[in-house]
């Protein structure tokens, strides 16, 4: 069975042919910088046999980014899926789990839209799409809320009044729950630490949106995303936290325009919104030595991370390891130096010879004096939607029936 799965991020699209039960990944890609103001135009990165190809594009939205995939895999002829399945960022109560889209299923699409207003719009056109261009080739949805389940009450609740709280489903869910997973996962096994006994704090840190995970004994504990993920570390275009009165004062300059405020905080803030030049980090880092704003950037960027980081690793107590995965975390060794350096009163030592010499993934970058363990591991999240799918498909699980 031969499962495309499609992983949209904020400013990306995520492809990979993935045959099952194997798991085999037969082609693959990504396109970057969708829609977004960085130095550099948006590219396709198509890989398949070992094979790398890059094209470049004026990609203005996800839409055009799936067409451009679909025309890129029509022209080289491979075979047509056996199923869609697609990472859903947020459920709701009708479509709270993993699960086969049917017929019923697709009215409730809209409603997810404001539930995570970057990530599940450009999601549900793509889903769109493949019902529109491919009727007959099923789609799952794999939700990435799903790992953090296991977060407990006073670390998911808020300190709001819990009538209001239960009423309007305000909670702490958390995300990139797949990728955290799956690198947990992994992590452990190149320690050779068996999963139940393993602490770690993932680094999920994307070129669109970023994350911490707390993982204690491989379960999540806390994520620094919450009601949506606009919350925690900042990211390309997403403040991350923000004193609630801030909230409100912007309302108010807005005369109560949600929608405007709604798209400064997720779409003009973060490091967009503090450096003006670009909402790629990396962009930031080649500019900081001669723009000073550039500079400022890096520099709240980096405390966010370190803030969180220091806050996991007390509420967690022993840690096994820091975890480096997604675009920023896996190839860029500068941040990941930054991140950890004078660290070492928490028993964390990067080798910066080893950190600059990333060639194969899962690699260990720690020093040989560090207590805790600093490991890049390339996420996979599209195997693990694939898997998940898999499952699906023998159970016939659907959102909702139709008889």
């Amino acid at each position: 069975m031969n499962i495309l799965v499609f992983n949209c991020g904020s400013s990306s699209l995520k492809y990979k042919m993935i045959s099952m039960p194997e798991g085999k990944e037969l082609f693959g890609g990504e396109v970057q910088r969708i829609a977004s103001k960085t130095a550099k135009p948006s590219e396709i990165i198509h890989e398949a046999e070992g094979t790398k190809e890059i094209f470049v594009e004026d990609i203005k939205s996800h839409l055009e980014a799936f067409s451009e995939v679909m025309n890129i895999i029509e022209k080289k002829g491979y075979n047509k899926p056996d199923i869609f399945a697609h990472r859903l960022v947020k459920g709701s109560n009708q479509i709270g789990k993993d699960a086969l889209l049917d017929e019923a299923s697709f009215s409730f699409l809209e409603d997810l839209k404001e539930l995570a207003p970057i990530h599940n719009p450009p999601i549900i056109e793509v889903i769109k799409a493949c019902k529109e261009n491919y009727p007959e080739v099923p789609q799952a949805v794999v939700l990435d809320t799903s790992f953090h389940l296991t977060i407990p009450d006073y670390a998911y609740m808020y300190a709001l009044p819990q009538n209001l709280c239960k009423e309007l489903g305000i909670r702490k869910f958390g995300f990139h729950g797949i990728s955290h997973q799956y690198v947990s996962e992994e992590a452990s096994k190149y320690l050779n630490i068996p999963l139940e006994k393993f602490n770690a704090i993932s680094c999920h840190l994307g070129s669109g949106g970023a994350s911490l995970c707390a993982i204690k004994g491989g379960k999540s504990i806390d994520n620094t995303m919450g009601f949506s993920p606009l919350q925690g570390l900042v990211m390309s275009t997403r403040c991350g936290n923000l004193d609630p009165s801030v909230l409100l004062k912007m309302l108010a300059y807005e005369e109560g325009d949600f929608s405007k405020v709604n798209k400064i905080l997720n779409k003009k803030s973060g490091v967009l919104g503090l450096s003006g030049i670009s909402s790629d980090i990396r962009d930031i880092i080649k500019a900081k030595e001669k723009d000073k704003k550039s500079a400022a950037t890096l520099e709240i960027y980096l405390w966010r991370i370190k803030k969180y980081l220091g806050s996991y690793l007390t509420v967690l107590g022993k840690v096994d390891a820091i975890i480096f995965t997604d675009t920023i975390g896996e190839t860029v060794p500068l941040i990941r130096e930054l991140v950890c350096r004078n660290m070492d009163f928490f028993g964390i030592e990067i080798d910066e010879m080893k950190n600059r010499n990333v060639e194969k993934y899962p690699s260990e970058i720690s020093s040989i004096e560090s207590k805790i363990k600093i490991v890049v591991v390339k996420t996979n999240e599209e195997l693990s939607i694939a898997k998940r799918a898999c499952t699906l498909l023998e159970n016939e699980s659907v959102l909702v029936e139709t008889n």
